[in-house]
């Protein structure tokens, strides 16, 4: 078992380098904005360009993954990290700019998709939640982490320094996440549900038996085999009844999951925490908060989705967002935006989505699909994913502009509301079930 658990953890730096370089903006945004004179529609173009190489790298990913393997894909996102890292934190015009963070999207967008499906791949049953969740323990550790190197460079001068240089020591410490994960990829072996797919049934089982040991290894061999031999692998497969209903739950769980808001919040933190009164440095300390309650209740998620399920805990997470948002909103509409309400509104709403469609949508769309058209089923998913981050983080400084704080936080709280309604009525339960047992069930019944 501690050999499934070592290459998830390799996986799951993927994941961290996704909140590395997604929430590094967090830090920068606003010494940018002074640096170039934005107006607040640059403002939200110069945050979520990388965005558009999320997209790209997502909507590819499943195929070349599905045709080169899941580790190599792995290895190009871990390059292409490195390269935009270096590259943000070099030009003097935006235009080089927007360019290197679009390739830093498209590693985000590869290691979106990639490390929790190679998880789910390699994963027992019993535990698989637990160790796709482990993908968002990745994703909170590097925002965590990427909110202590901002603030520590944020404090090393004056504001002044910060406009000038500051901002590029930011985007320029991605380096050293990146070359660990090129490195430690080195270690860890191919997906063996992809091996067994491109004819190599020998290494599969060399690698299932150091996962579940060698009896359970054969039995789980012929299970994957005999899926496979039942698919086709096509997108047209996709669209077939049963597996139709999964891929619409995937697209809609991927696009509720991200416009209830929390990248708005991610993204913008300081910002949010400025427009209440603090000053920079005190937002940045606010901002970390956000990220330590992020991080620990991502491990609460780990710790209890095999146990109370997926459902449930979307359910509980999505109510309590709701909740969250409308008295946020309230405290913007009414002006009492001073003191802790604001700062503690905003924890709680984290701690909730850290409890549930942060962690449990990347669990849940990893395994509703084939392993033949998994890779291709993925990229349709976290296209409209990050299609809808890039939506939120564009549009939100220019509605706090035109409508205001609290509608805009009333705005989160409705598909807050909406995502609540989706789950309850059409995610299935998936907790304890093999993916073959997950892929027979839509086959029978159009349900899991």
């Amino acid at each position: 078992m501690s050999y499934v658990y070592k290459i998830t953890i390799v996986a799951a730096v993927g994941g961290l380098l996704f909140g590395y370089d997604t929430a590094v903006v967090a830090g920068a945004i606003g010494f940018i904005q002074q640096r170039f004179d934005l107006s607040p529609a640059m403002m939200g173009w110069i945050a979520s360009c990388a965005l558009v190489g999320c997209i790209t790298g997502a909507m590819f990913a499943g195929y070349l993954s599905d045709r080169f393997g899941r580790k190599k894909i792995l290895i190009l996102s871990a390059i292409l990290f490195a390269v935009s890292s270096v590259g943000t934190a070099m030009p003097h015009e935006l235009s080089w700019f927007v360019v290197f963070r679009i390739l830093g999207g498209l590693g985000i967008g590869i290691a979106s998709m990639i490390s929790p499906m190679y998880i789910t791949e390699c994963a027992p049953a019993a535990i698989r939640g637990r160790l796709v969740s482990i993908n968002q323990f990745g994703i909170v550790t590097g925002i965590l982490l990427i909110y202590f190197v901002n603030a520590g460079i944020a404090g090393l001068y004056d504001e002044a320094w910060n406009i000038h240089t500051g901002w590029r020591w930011m985007f320029g410490s991605g380096i050293i996440p990146s070359v660990v994960f090129f490195i430690l990829l080195m270690f860890v072996p191919e997906s063996p549900r992809w091996l067994i797919q491109a004819g190599k049934a020998k290494e599969a089982e060399e690698i299932l038996t150091k996962i579940n040991g060698a009896a359970k290894a054969k039995t789980e061999l012929a299970e994957i085999e005999a899926a496979i031999h039942t698919e086709t692998g096509t997108f047209a497969e996709l669209f077939k009844p049963g597996l139709r209903t999964a891929l619409i739950i995937g697209i809609i769980l991927s696009i509720v999951s991200q416009v209830t808001g929390i990248n708005a919040i991610m993204y913008y933190a300081p910002e949010i925490f400025k427009s209440t009164g603090d000053g920079s440095g005190s937002a940045l300390l606010q901002t970390i908060l956000v990220g330590v309650v992020n991080l620990l209740f991502t491990i609460v998620a780990i710790k209890y989705v095999d146990r109370a399920g997926r459902k449930g805990l979307l359910m509980a997470g999505s109510a309590g967002m709701a909740i969250c948002l409308a008295i946020i909103g309230m405290a913007f509409h009414m002006d009492a935006v001073k003191g802790y309400l604001v700062l503690v509104a905003i924890l709680a709403y984290i701690a909730c989505f850290a409890l549930s469609l942060g962690p449990l949508t990347f669990v849940v769309i990893a395994e509703i699909f084939p392993n033949r058209v998994r890779g291709r089923a993925m990229s349709i998913c976290l296209f409209f994913l990050w299609a809808s981050v890039y939506f939120v983080s564009q549009f939100f400084p220019m509605l706090l502009k035109s409508i205001g704080s609290a509608y805009t936080f009333w705005i989160f709280m409705g598909t807050s509301i909406v995502a609540f309604l989706f789950v309850w009525k059409l995610v299935p339960e998936t907790k304890g079930k093999s993916l073959e047992e997950i892929e027979k069930s839509w086959h029978k019944t159009g349900t899991v």
